[in-house]
């Protein structure tokens, strides 16, 4: 990155800590500012000392979400610098493990001036994806949280306790067998019976979540719904944990973020290739479950599957080819609901 001063921001739930390093990776000026109003304004007068200063966050989606807000508010779009770079850098720079507001702000300045020019892009429609993805992910956690406790419980109520796949309608039948409990057979069941409450609860918060999910990709006329094994609820979390398709300037980017490009591992004439555990690993995830759906109903990829399986690839090998073919169709189908104007480097 050719830029003469940059700012690195070191974010933190109640504070930020600032530190300006020019390109000779000079540290000029520092502060720690509160994360309100006052303290942007405070950070703003910092860098005003600066002309054409340059901005850096340490996970623009993160902890610095609040800031890169503001930022963006003003005009002024900073570079999102991935936390490991930063450590890395950190490391490097002061030859140990001391970790301090001030090191790491200045590690995210200068990993900012040595290459990670990754500019944070703001995509209103992919963030409510993400909000709403989350929120029905947490949703079903909880749910599934409820019904382990309540499984516990009917095991203790009941010979043979519950079948695996419980529904609240099933434990309410299953309840209603129990005749006159008495000590604390009596206290078990009225804890299972509010815990049967809690999943009717979250059941219909999990459906009007999806509703407002459905409602969103409408909106969106995103032609990703095409694609075998892709219903709304990957569909919203791979739009919302992709975020802007600008991020990735070709489709083996997009892979590599996914976690489904294989890495090289080279040593002299020798060239193989190893699994990839980097990458966004919900993103991997939605690959993984469309790739079982296709699997199972989706011709093309089957045959492609047992072409790998074949070739003498196993189960997990030829898995991971189908997702990485996936990668590279859901780019395309990401690319093609861009709007002209904007359609990343194929």
């Amino acid at each position: 990155m050719d830029h003469d001063v940059v700012i690195g921001i070191d974010p933190h739930k109640n504070s930020w800590f600032a530190a300006v390093v020019d390109a000779r990776h000079q540290l000029l000026g520092q502060l720690r500012g509160s994360a309100n109003r006052a303290g942007y304004r405070e950070l703003q007068r910092l860098a005003r000392r600066w002309p054409n200063i340059h901005w850096a966050i340490e996970g623009c989606n993160g902890l610095g979400r609040p800031l890169t807000q503001r930022l963006i508010a003003d005009q002024i779009t900073p570079v999102d610098v991935p936390s490991k770079l930063s450590s890395r850098i950190r490391q490097l720079t002061t030859g140990h493990g001391r970790k301090t507001d001030q090191v790491d702000a200045y590690s995210v300045a200068v990993a900012a001036l040595t290459g990670a020019d990754r500019p944070h892009h703001q995509d209103e429609q992919a963030e409510t994806l993400r909000l709403l993805s989350e929120h029905r992910d947490e949703l079903v956690r909880r749910r599934t949280q409820v019904i382990n406790r309540l499984h516990v419980l009917l095991s203790q109520l009941l010979d043979g306790g519950a079948p695996a796949s419980l529904t609240a309608d099933q434990a309410a039948r299953l309840l209603g067998r129990i005749r006159r409990p008495q000590g604390t057979q009596a206290t078990r069941r009225a804890l299972a019976a509010d815990l049967v409450a809690e999943i009717r609860h979250l059941d219909k918060k999990i459906t009007a979540a999806e509703k407002q999910i459905s409602d969103a990709l409408s909106e969106s006329e995103t032609s990703l719904l095409q694609l075998p094994g892709c219903g709304p609820i990957l569909t919203a979390r791979i739009i919302g944990r992709v975020g802007s398709l600008a991020r990735f300037p070709n489709a083996d980017h997009f892979a590599s973020y996914c976690g489904t490009a294989p890495l090289e591992v080279s040593s002299g004439d020798v060239t193989r290739h190893r699994l990839s555990r980097a990458g966004d690993r919900q993103l991997n995830h939605a690959l993984h479950l469309i790739a079982l759906s296709q699997i199972r109903f989706h011709s093309p990829a089957r045959a492609y599957y047992h072409r790998k399986r074949a070739a003498g690839k196993g189960h997990r090998e030829a898995m991971r080819c189908l997702k990485r073919r996936l990668a590279t169709v859901i780019y395309r189908h990401l690319a093609a609901d861009q709007p002209p104007d904007t359609h990343p480097t194929a």
